[in-house]
This record gives structure tokens, sequence and C-alpha cells, in this order.
């Protein structure tokens, strides 16, 4: 008997946004502003993620962010400051990679689930935020042997305020971004 569902394939347009989406994620990511008082710097990935929700939605950022840390884990210098390889994967700021895997995945979810509704997209891009922050504080906390609450210190708390402030500004724009390219993602 044959199989009764209906398996959705990608469109042409869908594969050339989220294509397009890493490579934005491709230029940007590499941008960073290092802070003296963590090995972490500030970069716009998170940024990208943010707007990524309201344009692919959960499925698509996630595969669009894996591409990204394909190509960067091969090498390809976009990661912060410019970086790639395994190492960068490896080092103290792999765990925040990591865990925006969790955030394109909740972020997307929370804007495609409750369509028009802001606070429940600032809700899935702030417990996706926290859970990126989560996995990162670990993974730090490992990599310069400190405790957690330190790398919270150093890999969460300097953040808050910017982050929050990428947050706003998907909210404010995303909208707007995500009703313009509609006809193309449906």
């Amino acid at each position: 008997m044959e199989n009764m569902a209906v398996k959705r394939k990608m469109t042409t347009e869908q594969m050339t946004v989220t294509a397009l989406m890493t490579a934005i994620t491709c230029v940007l990511g590499p941008l960073a502003l290092p802070i003296p008082v963590s090995p972490v710097p500030i970069s716009l990935t998170n940024l990208v993620i943010y707007f990524m929700a309201y344009v692919l939605g959960a499925k698509l950022s996630v595969i669009s962010f894996l591409v990204y840390l394909f190509l960067g884990a091969v090498g390809l210098p976009v990661f912060s400051g410019f970086a790639g390889g395994l190492g960068k994967l490896a080092g103290p700021t792999g765990g925040y990679l990591l865990g925006f895997i969790f955030l394109a995945w909740l972020a997307g979810f929370f804007v495609e689930r409750f369509p028009g509704r802001r606070l429940m997209h600032a809700a899935g891009m702030m417990i996706g935020t926290a859970i990126s922050y989560l996995f990162g504080t670990v993974w730090l906390a490992g990599q310069l042997h400190i405790t957690f609450t330190a790398g919270l210190g150093v890999g969460v708390l300097p953040y808050l305020p910017g982050d929050t402030a990428k947050i706003i500004l998907a909210l404010a724009i995303g909208p707007r971004i995500r009703k313009s390219l509609s006809q193309w993602l449906n």
C-alpha cells in the first residue's frame, strides 16, 4: 500500500531564499567586535537568525544555518573575525554556534505558529537566545576552565543589551519582510 503522507519538497523559490539567507549569514557573521572582557566577540550572526525566522520559518532556518556551519567547518572564513575551520567550532565560541541551531528553530517555530503576534515572536527569540546562551556558557566555561557563573559573566551578561536591541530590530522589520516575501515562500 502506498504511503499516504504527502512529502513537501522545497520549491525553487524556497531554495533560492534559503541560499540567500545562508549567504547573508556568511557575509554578516564574520563582522565582529571584540570586547575586552570576553573571548566571545559581538557579532551579527544572531541578528541574521532573527530575520531568518521571519523569512524562512523553522525548518528552512535550521537548514540555512546548518549550511553556514558546514561552510565554516570546512574552512571558509565565515565565522566571527573571518575565521573558519573545525578549530573555531571547538574553541570558546563553538557552543554558541551550536546553540544557534536551536535559536533558528525556536524563533522560526514561534513566527510560523503565531502569525502576527509579535509578543510570541519575541518569546521564541528570547527562549532560543537563552538556549544558545546555555550551550555557549557551558562550552565556554569548559574551554576556559571557569565556573558556569563566571561563564555567564563573560559570555552572556555583556551581550544582553545588544541582543535585546537585535530582537527589537527584528520584531520591527521582520514582519514587513515576511509579508513582502510571502508570495514566494508558501
